[in-house]
């Protein structure tokens, strides 16, 4: 069974799931009751609109729809018992490192230690602009965020002189219930390859053709930068994801197993853009794919 090895989640599908916090709380506690482990959502603040850029090439727009990744999590910590909750990932240098800090710690408490944030240094310069953040220096900021965050969450108060913080004598209250929360790390960047085996407990890969599109190099690069490090690669985690649009269901069962051959830890489903037209239609599907692999 693919539990044995590899943790099986659920991502939320965001884009498609609407505003209903009744049809929310559905899926999460069905997700939930089909056994898996954990529920993985994305992260954009603000979507570009298209009228006045007609070159845009970004994957989302001001028409896609995305629930705040921490109030979400503050209502579906109440509303499921077991369920980790998951950012895949939260656009880091965008934010705040203080109020992410403080934010995360809350999610952590409220459910009682199921948070794994997942952060990254994104993609759209339209974000950065409106958030009022250095679109250029994302990733060295990234850096000194995870080392502030990390500190933050495991003593009362700090003094911090860096770069880009500054912080005396003070610290958040209530710490969370995990100190520190984990930090898994998303993109395939030379450089976030390189953060990820320096500062994360984990690892994103976008790869959805595992065998083809250069995986299995880049989880070799991984493991010999964690060795170079002073780190176990065995006790370091990667969530692949299972994108039902792209794998035929006759082949399910065997991309999980390639996952689990390159030391995924934990794999994602996703059913977002296959045109379902109920959250019931992607529920059923998730007890689909939960079944295939279980076999």
């Amino acid at each position: 069974m693919l539990e044995r090895s590899m943790q099986l989640g659920a991502i939320l599908p965001q884009t498609e799931i609407g505003n209903d916090p009744d049809v929310i709380r559905t899926y999460a506690q069905a997700v939930e009751a089909m056994g898996y482990r954990h529920v993985l959502v994305y992260d954009h603040v603000l979507g570009a609109g298209t009228a006045t850029r007609p070159d845009w090439r970004g994957p989302y727009t001001s028409e896609s729809p995305f629930h705040e990744p921490f109030v979400l999590f503050g209502y579906l910590a109440g509303c499921t018992r077991t369920l980790e909750l998951v950012t895949g990932v939260i656009i880091l240098p965008q934010r705040q490192t203080a109020l992410v800090a403080k934010q995360a710690a809350e999610v952590d408490v409220l459910s009682r230690g199921r948070l794994r944030l997942g952060v990254g240094v994104g993609w759209n310069p339209v974000e950065y602009e409106a958030l009022g953040e250095d679109f250029h220096t994302r990733g060295r900021r990234c850096d000194e965020q995870i080392e502030v965050l990390r500190r933050l969450w495991t003593q009362p108060t700090i003094t911090y002189r860096g770069r880009w913080h500054t912080i005396t004598d003070a610290g958040i209250n209530p710490l969370p219930v995990q100190r520190p929360i984990p930090i898994w790390i998303g993109g395939e960047s030379p450089a976030a390859m390189r953060r990820a085996a320096r500062l994360g407990d984990g690892w994103f890969p976008q790869s959805q053709r595992p065998l083809e599109d250069g995986t299995v190099e880049r989880i070799a690069q991984l493991q010999a930068l964690l060795r170079e490090a002073g780190r176990d690669p065995a006790t370091f985690g990667i969530e692949a994801r299972l994108t039902v649009s792209r794998v035929p269901a006759a082949q399910w069962s065997s991309y999980a197993a390639t996952w689990r051959q390159l030391g995924a830890s934990h794999l994602s489903v996703n059913t977002m853009g296959l045109g379902l037209a109920s959250i019931d239609e992607h529920l059923a599907l998730l007890q689909r794919v939960r079944r295939a692999l279980d076999a």
